[in-house]
């Protein structure tokens, strides 16, 4: 245990203390403020991998997380890989993480935490411009969208534009890369001067990475 970084030992104290427990308890929180991260699901039709309207309280749980210790918490809103139907599963989907996001911000605020704790929505890439033949939007890695919020994050900007079919970046491209140095700034490592030792160091092995813009 000794030879475990401070980081290591703040894990472990969350792991072991009960906090982690206590958190993951939404019992311990009042009635009003789980209905606050409830939402009535969308007038669109909802698709079997869907999420229902009780999903936005996965962000109730991370603050909690938060409030318990934890540094980073991921997570996830299935139903977003519109193949097909993408419109009428989106008028289903879309409210429900749009109510959500505004639970949480809203929560964190109201707290004095939202300074504090840093917030982005996004996926790993994009959608189609042009609906394919089942309704459907497909992968589309040129451009995807990204929300920032909180964590001392100066707010009510846009950065960057695409153009009118949202097909390709105009003017000031944003790599994930960017987003993820943005979070380590808030997290207090200064991304351009911290080296981080690989661990497989010394084995032989060779990558490609391609920036991809995330406006």
């Amino acid at each position: 245990m000794d030879a475990i970084d401070q980081f290591g030992r703040q894990a472990v104290s969350v792991l072991t203390s009960g906090r982690l427990a206590a958190a993951l308890d939404l019992d311990r929180e009042p009635a009003r403020v789980r209905a606050r991260y409830t939402a009535s699901a969308g007038s669109g039709e909802r698709f079997y991998t869907s999420e229902d309207g009780t999903a936005g309280q996965k962000l109730l749980l991370a603050r909690r997380l938060v409030e318990a210790g934890v540094r980073c918490v991921s997570v996830s809103f299935s139903d977003f890989d519109t193949h097909s139907r993408n419109f009428p599963r989106m008028r289903n989907l879309v409210p429900i993480v749009d109510h959500a996001l505004h639970a949480l911000i809203t929560d964190l605020d109201d707290r004095g935490m939202l300074g504090d704790v840093a917030v982005v929505a996004w996926g790993e890439f994009g959608r189609t411009p042009r609906v394919n033949k089942d309704g459907g939007r497909d992968h589309w890695p040129e451009v995807g969208p990204a929300l920032l919020a909180g964590g001392g994050i100066r707010g009510g900007r846009v950065v960057g534009r695409t153009d009118r079919l949202g097909a390709t970046v105009v003017s000031r491209p944003v790599t994930y890369q960017e987003v993820v140095a943005t979070l380590y700034h808030c997290l207090g490592i200064a991304a351009g001067q911290v080296t981080l030792p690989d661990p497989t160091a010394g084995r032989s092995t060779s990558s490609t990475a391609r920036s991809r813009s995330a406006n």
